[in-house]
């Protein structure tokens, strides 16, 4: 017990020694913990006044220190001058964290090669399974410390201006990708006249991967043709400043070359202009390049995107980065529509052909533009949209127009081809709606864009089918009511029956051979049938012509004799007035006829043929009845031609060499 009484309170004052002792270890401890705080802003000095660059992570643990600083000198001794100190350290250090995001955007962002857009918006044919060609906009590394950063001011900085910074310089990048797509497109097409286009697939050698962009969505050259006979037309039939065709047959009646034909003649008359519409092509395929580029490029910003910016701030940034790339395509697709409202005001209808491949396309498109932009504002939604509805008014406008002035074509005998070859009216006509073959859809979606009827609603793919058929037969029925019109203009009956002719069996052969005769009898059965009876009418008409000859070799007025009877000299004129009559009339029909044209080779053999036979089987017969009859002493002066000779003056017809 008494060893007790003396252990027990030296045991207790012992313990209140140990905890004091470590009470005082505790003090020191948090009086430096405290102490640091007053040196957190001269150790973070050096490192805040040189910035994160290169070093983001020791950065950002500056940062943090500092922030600490702040948070215990605002709860334990807010009046201090320290607390501004450190204040004042750390927004310095958020301004130039601000500094280095808008930084390494600026520095890194880079518009993205058109070799490498042209990648991404082909595709190769040989692949089963499309891969798809991933656009890197940041190096990975850049990309984490720009992350890192923005997490940082979202979390801490309660900053919410990087946001702008980014679509911002974003927005620029995306706008200068798709203008240097462009500024790429017109050099090489230019220089190569090779145009790509992401409608149709094909092969293409310059690209550093497997890929292939797709071929043109149309024909530039073709179109163009078109839109140059087409304005040729507007401007010097319909304005009536100069006068009609001179063109010469073709041998075969071949459309194509008919087509060049045409083509060359204008391009002697047009040579100034044809760099201008070279230029137009390359505008009309870079635009649809540009659309798909768009597209493209907006999914893959918006990738971006969305590993940067906060998730309930992304539809607005995103919305906010792609309005000057979108405004400036939607104002150029704008200048299309104006330009080709222009061109119809002038009566130039070729300007429709400048919008169907454009229209196709941004239609093709519009469900991946509708993908892409959703959850952005309403009216970023209806740009494009408004920009189809627009191409279909003007376009079905000029359709509309085109067919009226197929029919208020002037017949000015000026205008008239002096041969009675295919009048271009006809050869602009069916050129025009060769085009709309190749655009059938678009077209047939056009017109029926324009209807108000209930049928129209659905706008099905049928429906819309027979409108454009319709619209073709409109035309083509304008067309013939025209000519029929025109060829009064000839005072010849036989030389208005071979316009009409060629006219006609250069529309059948045209709608044949273009597959157009498939649309047509959509809505017209019998079309082909009744061109055909067209056809032979006309033939039937010319043949009357020779009437006027070979009446001379019939039967009507010759005399009836005896054979050794003298005739009188009453009946010896009668059989000298037929041989004049018949050599006159065959002289004066092959020197006119023979300048007349039928281009079509097979129409033009059958037809002399077929009068080669008609006239030289009469002519025969008169001579044998006549071979045995004195009426003149003289028979050489009125049996001037063999039947050998009446057939090769026949097979010289339509043919202005012989």
């Amino acid at each position: 017990m008494q060893l007790e009484n003396s252990i027990i309170p030296v045991h207790k004052q012992t313990e209140n020694l140990q905890r004091l002792q470590e009470n005082v270890d505790k003090t020191l401890s948090c009086m430096d913990h405290v102490i640091s705080y007053y040196h957190v802003a001269k150790d973070t000095d050096r490192i805040i006044r040189e910035g994160p660059t290169g070093r983001l992570d020791e950065y950002l643990a500056c940062i943090a220190k500092i922030q600490k600083a702040v948070e215990y000198f605002q709860d334990n001794n807010p009046d201090s001058p320290e607390l501004n100190t450190v204040k004042a350290r750390f927004e310095k250090g958020k301004e130039l964290l601000e500094a280095e995001f808008r930084s390494l955007l600026t520095r890194y962002s880079k518009p993205v090669p058109p070799i490498l857009i042209l990648d991404a918006i082909s595709v190769d044919e040989d692949l089963e399974v499309q891969e798809d060609v991933m656009l890197e906009h940041l190096p990975e590394a850049v990309l984490q410390d720009i992350i890192c950063i923005a997490g940082w001011l979202v979390e801490y900085g309660r900053n919410q201006d990087f946001m702008n910074v980014y679509f911002q310089i974003r927005s620029n990048q995306l706008d200068r990708s798709i203008k240097g797509l462009k500024d790429h497109f017109r050099k090489n097409s230019a220089s190569s006249g090779i145009l790509y286009s992401p409608a149709v697939q094909t092969k293409r050698k310059d690209t550093p991967t497997k890929k292939a962009p797709k071929r043109p969505v149309f024909i530039p050259g073709t179109i163009r043709k078109a839109q140059n006979l087409l304005k040729q037309y507007s401007q010097h039939g319909l304005d009536g400043k100069k006068g009609g065709s001179n063109l010469t047959p073709l041998e075969g009646f071949d459309h194509d070359l008919r087509v060049k034909h045409l083509s060359d003649a204008l391009t002697e008359k047009h040579g100034a202009a044809a760099g201008k519409d070279d230029v137009l092509d390359i505008e009309i395929d870079s635009y649809i390049h540009c659309i798909s580029a768009f597209v493209k490029l907006a999914q893959s910003e918006y990738a971006l995107l969305a590993e940067i910016i906060p998730e309930h701030h992304q539809k607005k940034t995103f919305d906010s980065l792609i309005q000057e790339a979108l405004d400036n395509l939607m104002l150029e697709g704008d200048n299309i529509v104006s330009a080709a409202r222009r061109a119809i005001m002038r009566h130039d209808y070729s300007a429709v052909l400048t919008i169907f491949p454009i229209l196709r396309h941004l239609k093709m498109n519009k469900s991946d533009f509708d993908a892409t932009l959703q959850g952005t504002a309403a009216s970023t939604k209806n740009k494009l949209p408004t920009l189809i509805t627009s191409m279909e008014t003007i376009g079905a406008k000029a359709l509309e127009e085109f067919a009226d002035s197929i029919k208020n074509d002037p017949d000015k005998e000026y205008n008239m081809p002096k041969d009675g070859t295919v009048h271009e009216l006809t050869s602009n006509a069916i050129l025009f709606l060769q085009q709309l073959l190749d655009f059938h859809e678009t077209a047939g979606a056009m017109l029926a864009s324009q209807e108000t009827s209930s049928s129209a609603s659905s706008y099905t793919s049928e429906f819309n089918k027979r409108l454009l058929s319709t619209y073709i037969c409109k035309v083509l029925g304008n067309l013939q009511l025209n000519l029929l019109s025109k060829s009064k203009v000839y005072e010849d009956s036989a030389l208005s029956a071979i316009f009409l002719h060629n006219n006609y069996n250069y529309i059948l052969k045209s709608l044949e051979k273009s597959e157009l005769i498939q649309l047509v009898t959509v809505t017209q059965k019998k079309a082909e049938s009744s061109y055909r009876e067209l056809i032979e009418q006309q033939i039937y008409m010319y043949k009357s012509s020779w009437v006027k000859v070979t009446e001379h070799l019939t039967d009507r007025n010759m005399p009836v004799f005896q054979p050794g009877t003298k005739l009188k000299d009453k009946e010896r004129q009668v059989i000298k007035d037929k041989f004049k009559g018949f050599n006159d009339g065959l002289e004066e029909l092959c020197k006119i006829q023979k300048g007349w044209a039928i281009p079509d080779k097979e129409q033009r053999d059958f037809i002399r043929q077929s009068q080669k036979r008609v006239v030289s089987d009469a002519y025969r017969s008169f001579l044998q009845r006549c071979a045995n009859i004195s009426f003149t002493k003289n028979p050489e002066k009125y049996h001037k031609y063999r039947v050998e000779e009446v057939e090769e003056m026949i097979e010289r017809l339509f043919d202005t060499s012989a």
